[in-house]
């Protein structure tokens, strides 16, 4: 009885099927890394979106909460400070969070502050009762970053004219006596966040300083001036005792 001779695979043979094992092993090696990236990629912007969410919550409700209470004191003219704000900065006073507070108001400011790569928006806090802009020291305040990978922003305001009617936005409030009306931050994050910053219209709950509107009475004649008001005849524009431009609540 005669036996075939076994027949084995031939060296192009193997050569071929190692060849086969490795492709398919790179394709799936590939597959997973880029799941695997696609993952923490989307895990990354989930995160940038949940802490740029409770960052526009809490700037919202510090803004709209702002008190017309004086911070500072111009000496040559007598004029409280209770809101200053710039294109990159502003400084206002506002009740803190009761978990992060001690009682009373605080001068809180946001700054657009220039980093390595961009920009950060930073938030800084102090009681008003004893505060000094004079005095302050940038170690008496270390500042709380809020939002990181800042492509470009500013910030802008806008209030009453002097007819009365809603003005047009500014990025420079020129009358730091009175607070604005409403409050608007515009962000532009960097692409490697890969989210984007919804712009924030904040209006201020208080907003008894930013009022300065004509008003007479029926028969045409000026109303007497309210405790606390002053102003030119026929328009309305409450002050703040001296003693909150003095940093000192009573």
């Amino acid at each position: 009885m005669n036996r075939r001779p076994v027949r084995g695979f031939t060296l192009i043979e193997v050569m071929l099927a190692t060849m086969l094992l490795g492709l398919l092993l790179a394709g799936t090696y590939g597959a997973i890394r880029t799941t695997v990236k696609a993952m923490q990629s989307g895990e990354s912007a989930v995160d940038t979106i949940n802490r740029i969410r409770v960052a526009q919550e809490f700037i919202r409700r510090q803004i709209s909460r702002g008190m017309p209470l004086g911070f500072d004191r111009d000496d040559s003219t007598g004029v409280n400070f209770v809101f200053e704000g710039k294109r990159d900065f502003m400084r206002f006073v506002a009740p803190m969070p009761g978990y992060l507070s001690k009682g009373g108001p605080y001068v809180q400011t946001l700054e657009l502050a220039n980093v390595r790569g961009g920009k950060e928006l930073l938030f800084t806090h102090a009681m008003l009762n004893g505060f000094d802009l004079r005095q302050l020291r940038e170690e008496d305040q270390e500042p709380v970053m809020l939002v990181d990978r800042i492509r470009g922003g500013r910030f802008e305001y806008r209030g009453f004219t002097e007819e009365g009617e809603l003005g047009d936005w500014q990025d420079d409030w020129e009358d730091p006596s009175l607070t604005p009306v409403m409050v608007r931050i515009r962000l532009q994050l960097r692409d490697d966040s890969q989210v984007v910053f919804p712009d924030m219209e904040i209006p201020l709950v208080l907003d008894v300083g930013s009022m300065r509107r004509p008003y007479t009475g029926r028969d045409g004649a000026q109303p007497p001036p309210l405790p606390g008001q002053t102003g030119q005849p026929g328009q309305q524009s409450y002050g703040v005792p001296q003693k909150f431009g003095q940093g000192q609540v009573r």
